[in-house]
């Protein structure tokens, strides 16, 4: 009977990432992101597509303000994730960081590119 049990649990696992999967990728229709990499839980992608969203929509039409933009995105993840968190928006870029574990996000909303990703922060080593 446990045998029953472990594959209904490992069942119920899969469905629900199906279902949270399908809920996922109709928000991402819904705010017109596409998710380019990631390894990030769900619910921060989704807070993070939610303030790009909010924030391009309200600069003037057809003039993105990139920095305005990467530095809502920093500090809205700062104060709700802790430090330190780092931001790039941009049209055409390249990159590559190292990141934390689960602290990394590279998706488009619109024609605007956004990587956001985590650091680890080490206190300074004074001798």
């Amino acid at each position: 009977m446990e045998g029953a049990e472990e594959e209904l649990e490992r069942r119920s696992k899969f469905l629900s990432g199906l279902i949270q999967s399908k809920k996922a990728a109709e928000q991402h229709d819904r705010l017109n992101v596409r998710v380019r990499a990631s390894d990030m839980p769900l619910p921060l992608q989704n807070r993070a597509f939610r303030c790009a969203r909010d924030h391009l929509d309200s600069m003037p039409r057809g003039k993105l303000d990139s920095k305005r933009l990467a530095l809502a995105l920093k500090k809205e993840f700062d104060c709700s994730y802790g430090p330190a968190w780092h931001c790039i928006v941009g049209t055409s870029f390249g990159s590559y960081v190292t990141h934390s574990l689960g602290g990394f996000l590279y998706f488009s909303i619109d024609k605007v590119y956004i990587l956001l990703f985590k650091t680890a922060v080490e206190p300074l080593d004074h001798h």
